[in-house]
């Protein structure tokens, strides 16, 4: 009788070493993008957006003959500054755009100081009917202006502001959008940090102003980007408020260089660039607040 061999164990194969990369190829390097490769789609379409901007800069270094050319000119031949000329010679653009300036900035303090106390209250205080007003607050944010324009100018003339600054100024003091989105924020924020400060004898508007508002800083730069950019934009309220040109924004001011006959397109485009240049400076500052304040805001509803 003879014993039978046992046949011999099938082992599985030994795993290949991982790099020190992580990869498992054998220790060969994994080729990566020195980017995202989001950028492969982002970079086109950021350029898609951006052709408008370049066409209107293209355009203001550009004379009137070259701007009507037909096919029209995609390069300047050579750089005319007569447009800039035109307007910067101008004896109201100054006062144009300081117009401008002071309806925008006043917005935005308004818009930040109001803002942030409405936005608080509905955040962190329970009072009867809080959640009701909330809801006819936002309510209101659907509901375009066309209709309530006529109401508005004639409140503006009972209160005699019409053909002045203050017309401009008192409808954009507070908005449901800032009130809506500081709303947003500060309930992302915890509420330990504000119960330790009532603890110390901290009042509700000194936990505000030293506790909420210092985090709430992304919140706060995206207001008043898009209340600055709103304001000094806004072209169909200036329209029907204002009448004489010492009132004038730059958006209304702009519309006097387009005549009935003849337009003078080179000084159009070197007023939009001047008009375009303070609203993308000022993104570009709060490019990164922005974007954090947008994210933030919706984490709780």
């Amino acid at each position: 009788m003879t014993a039978t061999t046992p046949a011999p164990t099938a082992f599985p194969p030994a795993p290949t070493p991982a790099s020190p990369d992580g990869s498992a190829d054998g220790g060969r390097p994994r080729k990566r993008l020195p980017f995202s490769p989001w950028h492969l789609l982002l970079a086109p379409l950021a350029l898609v957006f951006a052709v408008p901007l370049i066409w209107l800069l293209l355009s203001s270094v550009m004379s009137d003959a070259q701007i009507n050319r037909f096919p029209p000119a995609l390069w300047p031949s050579h750089i005319d500054l007569g447009g800039y000329r035109y307007v910067l010679s101008n004896a109201m653009f100054p006062r144009w755009f300081v117009n401008s300036l002071v309806v925008s900035l006043v917005a935005v303090v308004s818009n930040l100081v109001l803002g942030a106390l409405a936005g608080y209250a509905f955040a962190r205080m329970r009072f009867a009917g809080s959640r009701l007003l909330l809801g006819l607050m936002l309510a209101t944010m659907a509901i375009p202006f066309q209709l309530t324009m006529i109401p508005t100018f004639l409140v503006m003339k009972r209160l005699g502001l019409i053909d002045t600054l203050g017309a401009l100024i008192v409808p954009s003091l507070v908005t449901p959008f800032a009130v809506f989105l500081l709303r947003q924020f500060f309930l992302s924020l915890p509420r330990e940090l504000e119960e330790a400060a009532w603890l110390d004898g901290c009042s509700r508007l000194r936990v505000l102003w030293q506790i909420v508002l210092p985090l709430s800083r992304p919140a706060l730069s995206t207001v008043a980007v898009l209340t600055f950019l709103t304001t000094w934009n806004d072209l169909s309220w200036p329209l029907i408020a204002i009448n004489h040109d010492t009132q004038y924004t730059l958006q209304l001011g702009l519309t006097t260089f387009q005549g009935q006959h003849h337009t003078k397109w080179s000084a159009v485009m070197a007023g939009n660039v001047i008009t375009v240049l303070p609203v993308l400076l000022a993104f570009l500052f709060a490019q990164k607040s922005f974007i954090q304040s947008i994210t933030s805001s919706g984490l709780k509803g």
